[in-house]
């Protein structure tokens, strides 16, 4: 049979981690523009998937659809494709993929349909599985995040736990490039419980690397509780770039408290200070339009926001309410004009980029150079 993967721009990196898991069971996923026969496979988010189910839905092929997106509408997406793989991929996608050309009629645990739903059976163990082979991706490092955030789907399709890829592994998939780049929900936190900080774990790991190594920026991004006189050391000693990413998220306390960031502003005036006591530009996340944001929580934001770009810039982002999250459900706020023409005017100045007016965007237009 032949197995395809549906290419969609901005989910490379599921398929680079994908195909090195089916390739492990004798299993290629082909990469294609559209469904072809025997199977087709989708990665959907909360984006995309408004314009690819009507394909699925059309699709003359079986299909089997997954990503956070599939995980978080089981039935939805369950009524248009033949099979939904919920939660994580690596054992559950080959293992179906088998059962079908077996015509088995087993559905393997993390399998969906219109009829059934399996729970998946355990999480996956990171080190059985290669982050990339023949396609290339990004290097995880660590999976799962303890922090509940209230737009976040992390914690929602991989657990609260954090999980690790060993250093071994780390370093024998950094050998296929020069400048290597990490996926993870928090650089800063690697070896550690995502709670309390193992920077000696980290160390190790940076110290073990021959490459020209990118940590705490894009998509390696940290948290700004995390960003310390030792974080920005290991950066500045072992790393290449010269901005660190972080989020925000809001200069008000009372939002920051109902997102559940569990993080203060006063962390992160703390951060940007210390980025530039380090030679190091800030880049931080806000998000506005927060469903229980007042005026003055949105102006604070942009008064932040602003103070920032005095060091370094902003990457603004207008709410969307994803599926799964403690946030699903609600609405997002229309924006102040005095946002609008604050932002406007960061972004004209080089100081602001994202997508506040059109939040499509960030899943469409961003990353053109997905891999370095």
């Amino acid at each position: 049979m032949k197995i395809n993967w549906r290419t969609i721009k901005g989910t490379r990196n599921s398929y680079a981690a994908l195909y090195a898991a089916c390739l492990q069971e004798g299993i290629c996923l082909r990469a294609v523009s559209g469904p072809e026969d025997d199977i087709t496979c989708y990665s959907l988010n909360s984006i995309n998937a408004s314009h690819i189910l009507d394909e699925i839905r059309a699709a003359s092929c079986i299909t089997i659809a997954g990503g956070p997106h599939a995980s978080a509408r089981i039935a939805e997406v369950a009524a248009v494709a033949d099979y939904v793989v919920v939660g994580e991929g690596e054992y559950t996608l080959p293992a179906l993929i088998r059962e079908i050309e077996n015509d088995s009629g087993v559905i393997p645990p993390g399998v969906a349909t219109r009829e059934q739903v399996r729970e998946a059976a355990s999480c996956v163990v990171l080190d059985a599985y290669p982050p990339f082979s023949e396609v290339k991706g990004y290097i995880e490092i660590t999976r799962g995040c303890p922090h509940t955030c209230g737009y976040c789907q992390t914690p929602c399709l991989f657990g609260k736990r954090m999980r690790h890829r060993s250093i071994d592994r780390i370093v024998r998939a950094a050998t296929a490039y020069r400048d290597v780049r990490f996926v993870t929900p928090n650089a800063f936190a690697y070896g550690s419980d995502g709670i309390h900080p193992r920077f000696d774990k980290l160390e190790r790991l940076l110290s073990s690397l021959d490459n020209r190594i990118f940590l705490g920026t894009f998509p390696s991004e940290v948290r700004p509780e995390w960003v310390t006189d030792e974080s920005l050391g290991l950066i500045s000693t072992y790393c290449a770039n010269r901005r660190v990413h972080f989020g925000a998220q809001s200069g008000s306390t009372s939002v920051l408290r109902q997102l559940r960031r569990g993080h203060t502003v006063e962390d992160v005036i703390t951060a940007v200070e210390l980025c530039r006591d380090h030679d190091l530009i800030p880049v931080v996340d806000i998000i506005v339009g927060l469903p229980f944001e007042t005026d003055e929580d949105q102006e604070a934001t942009v008064r932040l926001a602003t103070w920032i770009t005095r060091f370094g810039s902003v990457h603004a982002h207008y709410f969307i309410p994803l599926p799964g999250t403690p946030l699903e459900g609600t609405a997002a706020r229309p924006l102040l004009p005095e946002t609008t023409r604050a932002l406007g005017r960061l972004a004209l100045a080089g100081k602001a980029t994202g997508a506040w007016m059109e939040p499509e965007v960030r899943f469409f237009r961003q990353n053109q150079n997905e891999y370095p």
